[in-house]
């Protein structure tokens, strides 16, 4: 999940300085921010530093971030015409920065730890496009899907072409995995997921291993992540990912039942436990670990990202005590 953010006073001097939209457009400062955590915590991976909004600007979705408050889209999408009006773009040309930033990130890490890179998935890059930031009842976005569904599948099929190209851009820069964040497609019930979300998903994760078949390897490995998608997890699976991830509403062991024991899985800690005291943490943390049996293909994480008042030291500690309770 995220690893770097406010909860580091690193980064929070970083971001007296600069905007958040600096940060992910200047190679220099985002390798940094990537490394930030990787110098203090026991992770087994360097998560790029990025945001998955990035590509609704070339796409004509203009948008800031607005202290405080989140992102802010400028003129939201209301209309069957604004959905025809979006356009696709080519990544390694309007994102480059990116591109940039994770060839000097691996440089940077020298091989001691795998790069993440990522990309957000059709839903939830429609939705903030849609509502024009963050919402909690979605009500804009199921407007136009429920009634213009035509012109919703022509703009999910953009997202779809727009993002497997971008992760496709990363994996060519050198990450070592993707993930596919589709943080709010918890809000669909399982038909409509399936009717409205499925089809753009699978054709991101189909494109990027088809560009692996096609570059003659078995490529990198890809995670499909979403927030309150205990219902829906069979569902996520079949759109695809290698690890598909569990946030902590669902115990992990039900999690992978659901999943299906061909998958691995990531998950699935509370990120509020790291809020209280560490023996709340650890025994909270013995029963993922106890849920996932010992089986090969757990990714122990958060069940989302960390909180911006989570002290830094019990991210350390949670850390080490996995490794400790999971190395032989």
């Amino acid at each position: 999940m995220r690893q770097a953010g406010r909860y580091m006073s690193e980064y929070r001097a970083l971001r007296e300085r600069y905007s958040l939209l600096d940060l992910c457009r200047t190679p220099d400062l985002a390798t940094e921010v990537t490394l930030q955590p990787i110098r203090r915590i026991e992770v087994d991976a360097a998560i790029l530093f990025s945001d998955l909004l990035l590509p609704l600007e070339p796409m004509g979705i203009r948008f800031d971030f607005i202290r405080g408050e989140g992102p802010a889209i400028e003129d939201p999408l209301r209309t069957e015409a604004d959905l025809e009006r979006v356009r696709r773009f080519e990544p390694r040309e309007h994102l480059r920065y990116v591109l940039d930033a994770i060839r000097q990130i691996k440089r940077e890490l020298g091989g001691r730890v795998p790069l993440i890179g990522f990309a957000g998935a059709p839903f939830t890059l429609a939705s903030y496009a849609i509502e024009g930031g963050h919402s909690n009842a979605f009500a804009y976005t199921k407007a136009l899907m429920y009634g213009w569904p035509s012109a919703w599948h022509r703009f999910c099929d953009t997202i779809a072409d727009v993002i497997s190209e971008y992760l496709v851009a990363q994996i060519e820069a050198g990450v070592d995995a993707v993930q596919v964040f589709d943080s709010w497609v918890g809000a669909l019930n399982a038909a409509d997921y399936r009717e409205f979300i499925l089809p753009h998903t699978k054709k991101i994760f189909d494109r990027v291993h088809a560009h692996a078949a096609n570059a003659g390897g078995d490529g990198v490995p890809t995670i499909h992540f979403g927030v309150g998608t205990g219902s829906i997890l069979g569902d996520l699976r079949d759109a695809g990912g290698d690890v598909i991830g569990a946030d902590w509403r669902t115990p992990l062991d039900e999690a992978w039942q659901r999943i299906g024991a061909e998958r691995a899985v990531q998950g699935n800690l509370d990120p509020t436990l790291l809020l209280g005291p560490l023996d709340r943490v650890f025994a909270a943390t013995d029963d993922v670990l106890a849920r996932a049996g010992g089986r090969p293909g757990h990714v122990f994480n958060l069940g989302h990202g960390i909180l911006p008042t989570t002290p830094v030291e019990h991210v350390q500690a949670l850390a080490r005590y996995v490794h400790q309770k999971t190395r032989s």
